[in-house]
Protein backbone atom coordinates (compact mmCIF):
# COMPACT_ATOMS: atom_id res chain seq x y z
CA UNK A 1 0.00 0.00 0.00
CA UNK A 2 1.34 3.78 -0.50
CA UNK A 3 0.83 5.43 2.38
CA UNK A 4 0.86 9.43 2.00
CA UNK A 5 0.57 12.05 5.32
CA UNK A 6 -0.76 14.78 4.48
CA UNK A 7 0.33 15.01 0.43
CA UNK A 8 0.92 18.90 -0.78
CA UNK A 9 -1.89 19.62 -3.25
CA UNK A 10 0.89 20.05 -5.83
CA UNK A 11 1.70 16.41 -6.14
CA UNK A 12 -2.06 15.54 -6.13
CA UNK A 13 -2.11 15.30 -10.10
CA UNK A 14 0.35 12.93 -9.80
CA UNK A 15 -1.67 10.51 -6.64
CA UNK A 16 -4.88 10.49 -8.84
CA UNK A 17 -3.14 8.48 -12.22
CA UNK A 18 -4.31 5.24 -12.35
CA UNK A 19 -2.40 2.64 -13.29
CA UNK A 20 -1.15 2.71 -16.96
CA UNK A 21 -1.38 -0.19 -19.22
CA UNK A 22 0.52 -0.45 -22.39
CA UNK A 23 -2.15 -0.22 -24.94
CA UNK A 24 -0.08 -0.48 -28.41
CA UNK A 25 0.35 -4.24 -28.31
CA UNK A 26 -4.02 -4.81 -27.31
CA UNK A 27 -5.11 -1.96 -30.36
CA UNK A 28 -3.41 -4.34 -32.70
CA UNK A 29 -4.43 -7.53 -31.10
CA UNK A 30 -7.92 -6.11 -31.00
CA UNK A 31 -8.12 -5.28 -34.99
CA UNK A 32 -6.82 -8.57 -35.44
CA UNK A 33 -10.08 -9.63 -33.49
CA UNK A 34 -12.57 -7.84 -35.65
CA UNK A 35 -10.85 -8.66 -39.25
CA UNK A 36 -10.90 -12.14 -38.28
CA UNK A 37 -14.55 -11.94 -36.50
CA UNK A 38 -15.78 -9.82 -39.73
CA UNK A 39 -14.16 -12.52 -42.11
CA UNK A 40 -15.44 -15.78 -40.49
CA UNK A 41 -18.54 -15.03 -38.20
CA UNK A 42 -19.60 -17.62 -36.21
CA UNK A 43 -16.24 -19.89 -37.13
CA UNK A 44 -14.19 -17.26 -35.51
CA UNK A 45 -15.59 -16.97 -32.27
CA UNK A 46 -15.59 -21.02 -32.37
CA UNK A 47 -11.52 -21.07 -32.63
CA UNK A 48 -11.64 -17.98 -30.35
CA UNK A 49 -13.22 -19.98 -27.80
CA UNK A 50 -10.93 -22.73 -27.89
CA UNK A 51 -8.26 -20.58 -27.81
CA UNK A 52 -8.84 -18.37 -25.04
CA UNK A 53 -11.14 -20.64 -23.13
CA UNK A 54 -10.14 -23.77 -24.16
CA UNK A 55 -13.53 -24.02 -24.46
CA UNK A 56 -14.99 -26.35 -27.15
CA UNK A 57 -18.22 -24.66 -28.52
CA UNK A 58 -20.02 -26.61 -31.22
CA UNK A 59 -22.51 -24.32 -31.28
CA UNK A 60 -21.96 -20.52 -29.43
CA UNK A 61 -25.96 -19.53 -28.85
CA UNK A 62 -27.40 -21.21 -25.35
CA UNK A 63 -30.37 -23.80 -26.48
CA UNK A 64 -33.70 -24.13 -24.58
CA UNK A 65 -32.28 -26.96 -22.71
CA UNK A 66 -29.55 -25.26 -21.67
CA UNK A 67 -31.79 -22.26 -19.90
CA UNK A 68 -34.26 -24.87 -18.70
CA UNK A 69 -31.45 -26.63 -16.85
CA UNK A 70 -29.46 -23.30 -15.43
CA UNK A 71 -33.07 -23.08 -13.22
CA UNK A 72 -32.51 -26.57 -11.47
CA UNK A 73 -28.51 -26.34 -10.97
CA UNK A 74 -28.62 -23.17 -8.67
CA UNK A 75 -30.31 -22.98 -4.95
CA UNK A 76 -33.42 -21.57 -4.19
CA UNK A 77 -31.62 -19.40 -1.82
CA UNK A 78 -30.21 -17.53 -4.96
CA UNK A 79 -32.86 -17.76 -6.95
CA UNK A 80 -34.90 -15.70 -4.30
CA UNK A 81 -31.85 -13.30 -3.82
CA UNK A 82 -31.77 -12.36 -7.79
CA UNK A 83 -35.69 -11.97 -7.70
CA UNK A 84 -35.65 -9.72 -5.09
CA UNK A 85 -32.65 -7.68 -6.11
CA UNK A 86 -34.37 -7.66 -9.31
CA UNK A 87 -37.40 -5.98 -8.00
CA UNK A 88 -35.52 -3.11 -6.26
CA UNK A 89 -33.58 -2.68 -9.83
CA UNK A 90 -37.16 -2.29 -11.35
CA UNK A 91 -38.74 0.01 -8.82
CA UNK A 92 -35.28 2.44 -9.20
CA UNK A 93 -35.13 2.37 -12.88
CA UNK A 94 -39.17 2.58 -13.09
CA UNK A 95 -39.35 5.98 -11.11
CA UNK A 96 -37.05 7.49 -14.13
CA UNK A 97 -39.59 7.01 -16.70
CA UNK A 98 -40.64 10.79 -17.90
CA UNK A 99 -43.62 11.70 -19.07
CA UNK A 100 -43.74 13.98 -22.26
CA UNK A 101 -44.16 18.06 -21.52
CA UNK A 102 -45.56 19.99 -24.32
CA UNK A 103 -43.98 23.52 -24.00
CA UNK A 104 -45.33 27.13 -26.10
CA UNK A 105 -42.12 28.83 -26.57
CA UNK A 106 -44.22 31.47 -27.92
CA UNK A 107 -48.24 31.38 -29.54
CA UNK A 108 -48.86 28.80 -31.82
CA UNK A 109 -44.96 27.36 -31.21
CA UNK A 110 -45.29 24.10 -29.44
CA UNK A 111 -42.19 21.99 -28.55
CA UNK A 112 -41.46 18.57 -27.08
CA UNK A 113 -39.37 16.08 -26.83
CA UNK A 114 -40.24 11.93 -26.70
CA UNK A 115 -38.44 8.78 -25.94
CA UNK A 116 -37.50 5.95 -28.49
CA UNK A 117 -36.34 2.61 -27.02
CA UNK A 118 -32.79 1.78 -28.61
CA UNK A 119 -34.20 -1.13 -30.83
CA UNK A 120 -31.12 -3.57 -30.56
CA UNK A 121 -28.48 -3.39 -27.84
CA UNK A 122 -26.24 -5.80 -26.79
CA UNK A 123 -25.21 -6.86 -22.97
CA UNK A 124 -21.64 -8.10 -21.93
CA UNK A 125 -21.56 -10.16 -19.28
CA UNK A 126 -17.91 -11.00 -17.54
CA UNK A 127 -17.30 -14.67 -17.00
CA UNK A 128 -14.20 -16.33 -15.99
CA UNK A 129 -13.15 -16.15 -11.94
CA UNK A 130 -16.16 -13.55 -11.74
CA UNK A 131 -19.14 -14.74 -13.02
CA UNK A 132 -20.92 -11.47 -12.83
CA UNK A 133 -24.91 -12.59 -13.20
CA UNK A 134 -25.72 -9.37 -11.46
CA UNK A 135 -24.54 -7.39 -14.48
CA UNK A 136 -27.47 -9.31 -16.41
CA UNK A 137 -30.10 -7.56 -13.87
CA UNK A 138 -28.42 -3.97 -13.89
CA UNK A 139 -28.76 -3.91 -18.01
CA UNK A 140 -31.31 -6.27 -18.62
CA UNK A 141 -34.28 -4.77 -16.65
CA UNK A 142 -33.30 -0.77 -17.67
CA UNK A 143 -33.17 -2.35 -21.29
CA UNK A 144 -36.43 -3.88 -21.20
CA UNK A 145 -38.38 -1.12 -19.27
CA UNK A 146 -36.98 1.21 -22.10
CA UNK A 147 -38.30 -0.87 -24.33
CA UNK A 148 -35.94 -2.19 -26.86
CA UNK A 149 -37.14 -4.56 -28.75
CA UNK A 150 -34.04 -6.95 -29.28
CA UNK A 151 -31.91 -7.97 -26.20
CA UNK A 152 -28.05 -10.00 -27.34
CA UNK A 153 -26.10 -11.40 -24.46
CA UNK A 154 -22.95 -12.42 -24.79
CA UNK A 155 -20.51 -14.09 -22.06
CA UNK A 156 -17.80 -16.86 -22.08
CA UNK A 157 -17.90 -19.90 -21.43
CA UNK A 158 -16.01 -22.37 -19.46
CA UNK A 159 -13.41 -25.08 -19.98
CA UNK A 160 -16.61 -27.48 -20.83
CA UNK A 161 -18.26 -25.18 -23.04
CA UNK A 162 -20.92 -24.03 -20.37
CA UNK A 163 -22.30 -20.62 -19.24
CA UNK A 164 -22.73 -20.06 -15.23
CA UNK A 165 -25.97 -21.21 -14.48
CA UNK A 166 -26.73 -18.07 -12.52
CA UNK A 167 -26.03 -16.12 -15.37
CA UNK A 168 -28.78 -18.06 -17.06
CA UNK A 169 -31.21 -17.66 -14.57
CA UNK A 170 -30.86 -14.19 -14.23
CA UNK A 171 -31.13 -14.02 -18.42
CA UNK A 172 -33.99 -16.25 -18.34
CA UNK A 173 -35.64 -13.73 -15.50
CA UNK A 174 -35.12 -10.60 -17.31
CA UNK A 175 -36.85 -12.07 -20.20
CA UNK A 176 -33.35 -12.85 -22.14
CA UNK A 177 -33.51 -15.72 -24.68
CA UNK A 178 -30.75 -14.55 -27.12
CA UNK A 179 -27.55 -15.45 -25.42
CA UNK A 180 -24.05 -16.22 -27.09
CA UNK A 181 -21.09 -18.34 -25.83
CA UNK A 182 -18.46 -15.88 -27.17
CA UNK A 183 -16.49 -13.71 -24.19
CA UNK A 184 -13.63 -11.14 -24.62
CA UNK A 185 -13.00 -8.55 -27.41
CA UNK A 186 -14.39 -11.50 -29.80
CA UNK A 187 -17.59 -11.00 -28.02
CA UNK A 188 -17.85 -7.19 -28.84
CA UNK A 189 -16.42 -7.46 -32.14
CA UNK A 190 -19.57 -9.89 -32.85
CA UNK A 191 -22.52 -7.60 -31.30
CA UNK A 192 -20.15 -4.56 -33.45
CA UNK A 193 -20.12 -6.73 -36.71
CA UNK A 194 -22.98 -9.06 -36.76
CA UNK A 195 -22.38 -13.33 -37.33
CA UNK A 196 -24.44 -15.56 -39.21
CA UNK A 197 -26.06 -16.63 -35.28
CA UNK A 198 -25.59 -12.57 -33.56
CA UNK A 199 -27.70 -9.50 -35.10
CA UNK A 200 -25.69 -6.29 -34.83
CA UNK A 201 -26.84 -4.28 -32.40
CA UNK A 202 -26.51 -0.07 -32.04
CA UNK A 203 -25.20 -0.15 -28.83
CA UNK A 204 -22.97 -2.31 -26.29
CA UNK A 205 -22.90 -1.91 -23.25
CA UNK A 206 -21.44 -4.27 -19.71
CA UNK A 207 -18.11 -3.79 -18.19
CA UNK A 208 -14.65 -5.74 -18.80
CA UNK A 209 -10.89 -6.41 -18.86
CA UNK A 210 -9.04 -3.95 -21.14
CA UNK A 211 -9.49 -6.34 -23.73
CA UNK A 212 -12.78 -5.60 -23.39
CA UNK A 213 -12.71 -1.80 -23.19
CA UNK A 214 -10.26 -1.17 -26.33
CA UNK A 215 -12.78 -3.73 -28.25
CA UNK A 216 -15.90 -0.88 -27.10
CA UNK A 217 -13.55 1.43 -28.10
CA UNK A 218 -13.08 -0.22 -31.28
CA UNK A 219 -16.40 -0.73 -31.89
CA UNK A 220 -17.12 2.89 -32.47
CA UNK A 221 -15.24 2.82 -35.31
CA UNK A 222 -18.86 0.95 -36.75
CA UNK A 223 -21.29 3.32 -36.05
CA UNK A 224 -21.58 1.59 -32.54
CA UNK A 225 -21.96 3.31 -29.54
CA UNK A 226 -21.25 2.15 -26.50
CA UNK A 227 -22.32 2.58 -22.86
CA UNK A 228 -19.19 4.37 -21.33
CA UNK A 229 -15.23 4.33 -21.46
CA UNK A 230 -14.61 2.18 -18.96
CA UNK A 231 -11.47 0.70 -17.02
CA UNK A 232 -10.92 -1.63 -13.80
CA UNK A 233 -12.79 -0.95 -10.65
CA UNK A 234 -12.01 1.43 -7.69
CA UNK A 235 -13.58 3.05 -4.51
CA UNK A 236 -12.34 5.82 -2.82
CA UNK A 237 -13.74 5.81 0.90
CA UNK A 238 -13.10 9.16 3.41
CA UNK A 239 -13.40 9.03 7.42
CA UNK A 240 -13.51 10.67 9.99
CA UNK A 241 -13.31 9.77 13.43
CA UNK A 242 -16.61 8.17 13.94
CA UNK A 243 -15.80 5.41 10.96
CA UNK A 244 -15.81 1.78 12.06
CA UNK A 245 -11.99 1.09 10.62
CA UNK A 246 -13.47 -2.67 9.53
CA UNK A 247 -15.77 -1.58 7.89
CA UNK A 248 -13.53 1.01 5.52
CA UNK A 249 -11.09 -1.95 5.23
CA UNK A 250 -14.09 -4.61 4.08
CA UNK A 251 -15.14 -1.88 1.67
CA UNK A 252 -11.69 -1.16 0.23
CA UNK A 253 -11.28 -4.91 -0.02
CA UNK A 254 -14.68 -5.44 -2.15
CA UNK A 255 -13.09 -3.20 -4.76
CA UNK A 256 -9.35 -4.63 -4.60
CA UNK A 257 -10.38 -8.25 -5.14
CA UNK A 258 -12.28 -7.50 -8.82
CA UNK A 259 -8.21 -8.01 -10.07
CA UNK A 260 -4.65 -6.63 -10.10
CA UNK A 261 -5.67 -3.65 -12.33
CA UNK A 262 -8.37 -2.55 -9.10
CA UNK A 263 -7.46 0.33 -7.44
CA UNK A 264 -8.33 1.53 -3.87
CA UNK A 265 -8.13 4.74 -2.32
CA UNK A 266 -8.58 5.20 1.72
CA UNK A 267 -8.61 9.12 3.22
CA UNK A 268 -9.16 10.15 6.52
CA UNK A 269 -8.50 13.02 8.61
CA UNK A 270 -8.13 10.86 12.14
CA UNK A 271 -4.28 9.01 12.54
CA UNK A 272 -6.07 6.38 14.79
CA UNK A 273 -8.86 5.50 12.18
CA UNK A 274 -5.92 5.76 9.58
CA UNK A 275 -3.74 3.53 11.32
CA UNK A 276 -6.62 0.72 12.62
CA UNK A 277 -8.15 1.09 8.96
CA UNK A 278 -4.62 -0.36 7.52
CA UNK A 279 -4.12 -3.10 10.08
CA UNK A 280 -7.94 -4.14 9.50
CA UNK A 281 -6.68 -4.52 5.83
CA UNK A 282 -4.13 -6.57 6.39
CA UNK A 283 -5.79 -8.67 8.52
CA UNK A 284 -8.77 -9.14 6.44
CA UNK A 285 -7.09 -10.05 3.15
CA UNK A 286 -5.68 -12.93 4.43
CA UNK A 287 -9.04 -14.58 4.82
CA UNK A 288 -10.01 -13.69 1.42
CA UNK A 289 -9.91 -16.53 -1.92
CA UNK A 290 -9.17 -13.73 -3.97
CA UNK A 291 -6.27 -12.45 -1.57
CA UNK A 292 -3.68 -12.62 -4.02
CA UNK A 293 -5.46 -10.38 -6.93
CA UNK A 294 -6.65 -8.08 -3.88
CA UNK A 295 -3.11 -7.91 -2.82
CA UNK A 296 -1.58 -7.09 -6.35
CA UNK A 297 -4.81 -4.40 -6.06
CA UNK A 298 -3.06 -2.72 -2.74
CA UNK A 299 0.20 -2.48 -4.29
CA UNK A 300 -0.99 0.47 -6.90
CA UNK A 301 -3.44 1.63 -4.02
CA UNK A 302 -3.35 4.73 -1.78
CA UNK A 303 -3.89 5.45 1.96
CA UNK A 304 -4.04 9.36 2.68
CA UNK A 305 -4.13 11.79 5.78
CA UNK A 306 -5.53 14.78 5.22
CA UNK A 307 -5.97 18.03 7.47
CA UNK A 308 -10.12 18.36 6.70
CA UNK A 309 -12.90 16.37 5.33
CA UNK A 310 -13.25 19.35 2.71
CA UNK A 311 -9.45 18.62 1.44
CA UNK A 312 -10.75 14.94 1.52
CA UNK A 313 -13.78 15.93 -0.72
CA UNK A 314 -11.62 18.19 -3.14
CA UNK A 315 -9.18 15.45 -3.44
CA UNK A 316 -12.21 13.09 -4.31
CA UNK A 317 -13.57 15.39 -7.12
CA UNK A 318 -9.81 15.73 -8.40
CA UNK A 319 -9.53 11.66 -8.89
CA UNK A 320 -13.20 11.45 -9.89
CA UNK A 321 -14.18 7.55 -8.45
CA UNK A 322 -16.51 5.09 -9.70
CA UNK A 323 -17.55 4.54 -5.89
CA UNK A 324 -17.06 7.07 -3.40
CA UNK A 325 -18.08 5.75 0.50
CA UNK A 326 -18.82 8.63 2.94
CA UNK A 327 -17.93 7.11 6.62
CA UNK A 328 -19.18 10.45 8.21
CA UNK A 329 -21.18 11.05 10.93
CA UNK A 330 -22.69 14.00 9.38
CA UNK A 331 -22.19 12.89 5.46
CA UNK A 332 -25.26 15.44 4.25
CA UNK A 333 -23.35 18.53 5.16
CA UNK A 334 -20.78 17.15 2.56
CA UNK A 335 -22.98 15.92 0.04
CA UNK A 336 -23.49 19.16 -2.05
CA UNK A 337 -19.54 19.51 -2.49
CA UNK A 338 -19.41 16.01 -4.27
CA UNK A 339 -18.76 17.25 -8.27
CA UNK A 340 -17.54 13.60 -9.33
CA UNK A 341 -18.45 10.46 -8.91
CA UNK A 342 -19.90 7.13 -10.08
CA UNK A 343 -21.66 6.35 -7.67
CA UNK A 344 -22.45 7.74 -3.74
CA UNK A 345 -22.38 5.41 -0.39
CA UNK A 346 -23.51 7.51 2.81
CA UNK A 347 -22.98 6.24 6.57
CA UNK A 348 -21.21 3.26 7.88
CA UNK A 349 -23.86 0.98 7.19
CA UNK A 350 -23.76 2.05 3.40
CA UNK A 351 -21.95 -0.62 2.10
CA UNK A 352 -20.44 -0.35 -2.04
CA UNK A 353 -21.76 -4.09 -2.00
CA UNK A 354 -25.26 -2.99 -1.95
CA UNK A 355 -25.39 -1.00 -4.75
CA UNK A 356 -23.04 -3.71 -6.64
CA UNK A 357 -26.33 -5.73 -5.78
CA UNK A 358 -29.47 -4.93 -4.94
CA UNK A 359 -30.54 -1.20 -3.20
CA UNK A 360 -31.31 -0.45 -6.70
CA UNK A 361 -29.19 2.17 -8.14
CA UNK A 362 -26.93 0.44 -10.88
CA UNK A 363 -23.54 -0.57 -10.78
CA UNK A 364 -22.46 -0.21 -14.19
CA UNK A 365 -20.65 3.40 -13.84
CA UNK A 366 -17.65 5.39 -14.86
CA UNK A 367 -14.26 4.51 -13.56
CA UNK A 368 -10.89 6.07 -14.64
CA UNK A 369 -11.97 9.24 -13.99
CA UNK A 370 -14.71 9.79 -16.41
CA UNK A 371 -17.38 10.31 -13.56
CA UNK A 372 -16.04 13.53 -14.55
CA UNK A 373 -18.39 13.66 -17.60
CA UNK A 374 -20.03 10.37 -17.81
CA UNK A 375 -23.27 8.87 -15.45
CA UNK A 376 -23.60 5.57 -15.19
CA UNK A 377 -26.12 3.04 -17.10
CA UNK A 378 -29.69 4.45 -16.08
CA UNK A 379 -33.29 4.22 -18.36
CA UNK A 380 -31.43 7.27 -20.16
CA UNK A 381 -28.86 4.92 -21.49
CA UNK A 382 -30.79 3.07 -23.52
CA UNK A 383 -33.03 5.45 -25.08
CA UNK A 384 -33.01 8.17 -27.50
CA UNK A 385 -34.94 11.61 -27.10
CA UNK A 386 -36.45 13.24 -30.55
CA UNK A 387 -37.54 16.66 -30.05
CA UNK A 388 -41.10 17.44 -31.72
CA UNK A 389 -42.48 21.03 -32.72
CA UNK A 390 -45.50 21.94 -34.64
CA UNK A 391 -46.25 25.67 -35.82
CA UNK A 392 -49.43 26.80 -36.53
CA UNK A 393 -49.95 29.99 -39.38
CA UNK A 394 -49.84 32.42 -36.06
CA UNK A 395 -47.28 30.96 -34.98
CA UNK A 396 -44.68 30.98 -38.31
CA UNK A 397 -45.75 34.98 -37.89
CA UNK A 398 -44.47 35.15 -34.46
CA UNK A 399 -40.99 33.84 -35.13
CA UNK A 400 -40.54 34.18 -38.71
CA UNK A 401 -38.85 38.08 -38.74
CA UNK A 402 -36.26 36.56 -35.91
CA UNK A 403 -35.42 33.35 -38.60
CA UNK A 404 -35.40 35.40 -41.50
CA UNK A 405 -32.76 37.88 -40.57
CA UNK A 406 -30.70 35.27 -38.34
CA UNK A 407 -30.49 33.16 -41.81
CA UNK A 408 -29.46 36.00 -44.01
CA UNK A 409 -27.21 36.79 -41.49
CA UNK A 410 -25.31 33.45 -41.02
CA UNK A 411 -25.66 33.81 -45.79
CA UNK A 412 -27.89 31.01 -45.53
CA UNK A 413 -30.92 32.41 -47.92
CA UNK A 414 -32.09 29.23 -48.70
CA UNK A 415 -33.37 28.62 -44.65
CA UNK A 416 -34.85 32.44 -44.89
CA UNK A 417 -36.84 31.37 -48.24
CA UNK A 418 -38.70 28.66 -46.61
CA UNK A 419 -39.74 31.17 -44.24
CA UNK A 420 -40.33 33.80 -46.22
CA UNK A 421 -42.45 31.74 -48.65
CA UNK A 422 -44.72 30.56 -46.28
CA UNK A 423 -45.14 34.17 -44.56
CA UNK A 424 -46.20 35.74 -48.04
Amino acid sequence: MKIYRYPEKKTWTNLVQRPVFERKEISGLIAEIFESVEKYGDQALIQFNKKFDKAVTPQIRVSETELANAENEISEELKKAIQQAKENISKFHASQIVETQKIETVKGVICWRENRAIEKVGIYIPGGTAPLFSTVLMLAVPANLAGCKEIILCTPPDSKGNINPAILYAAKLCGITKIFKTGGAQAVAAMALGTESISKVYKIFGPGNQFVVAAKEYAQRYGVAIDMPAGPSEVLVIADNKAVPGFCAADLLSQAEHGSDSQVVFITTDYKIFTETVEAVEKQIKKLPRNEMAGQALDHSLFILVNSIDEALEFSNLYAPEHLILALEDFNQYVPMIENAGSVFLGNYSCESAGDYASGTNHTLPTNAYAKNYSGVSLDSFVKKITFQHLSKEGLKKIGKTIEIMAEAEGLIAHKNAVSIRLK
